[in-house]
């Protein structure tokens, strides 16, 4: 039997109660933060939300299509401001994709959706586009770098971002308490040394 919150039976067309999508994302990060992604069930989240698995699979095809919504919201990345020198530019770089990775709810989805990827193709569409409003940020932000004289002309935002992303997931994977304000000096500090020309 349905729980008492869940939506009543509508007609085709109707919109669905966004109350259910907030509840549902919002016991998802809770139980990632309680039991991982390994032991995460739909179930657990209905069960937690007040609705039921078949008013989540109106709504995302899968499990893994719930995680990355709830751990990798659209504001993640929505406010990229790059206007200092380079070295804070990019220290702010560093720092916020640090901050934005390594969430406990961050953390514990990371490692499942990676495996998720391969089975789950669009996952990895959608994540590079939601990434996308920070690489035209940092591409425009290296552009005019190199106007300036601070950065080799032709440094690309992917390759940038790509190597920080990869040094904070492995930092994720070995330990996140490593990637303190030092971590965050020292690889500014490489990524700086790449970007002169």
């Amino acid at each position: 039997m349905a729980n008492s919150s869940e939506e009543p039976a509508r007609g085709a067309g109707r919109p669905r109660d966004p109350r259910i999508e907030q509840a549902a994302l919002a016991a998802t990060r809770d139980l990632l933060a309680e039991v991982g992604y390994a032991r995460l069930t739909l179930a657990a989240v209905a069960g937690r939300a007040g609705t039921t698995k078949a008013a989540l699979y109106r709504r995302w095809p899968s499990l893994a299509h719930l995680v990355y919504e709830a751990a990798f919201p659209d504001e993640l990345v929505v406010d990229v401001r790059l206007e200092s020198d380079l070295r804070t530019d990019l220290a702010g770089i560093v720092a916020g994709t640090r901050d934005a990775l390594t969430t406990p709810v961050a953390a514990a989805a990371l490692a499942g959706l990676l495996a998720e990827f391969s089975t789950h193709p669009a996952l990895h569409t959608a994540l590079v586009a939601r990434w996308s409003v920070a690489f035209d940020a940092v591409g425009d932000r290296l552009r005019r770098a190199a106007e300036a004289g601070e950065a080799r002309p032709g440094a690309r935002p992917e390759d940038l971002l790509r190597l920080l992303l990869g040094a904070v997931l492995l930092g994720v994977l070995l330990g996140p308490e490593e990637l303190g304000d030092a971590w965050v000096e020292r690889t500014t500090t490489l990524l700086l040394e790449g970007l002169r020309p």
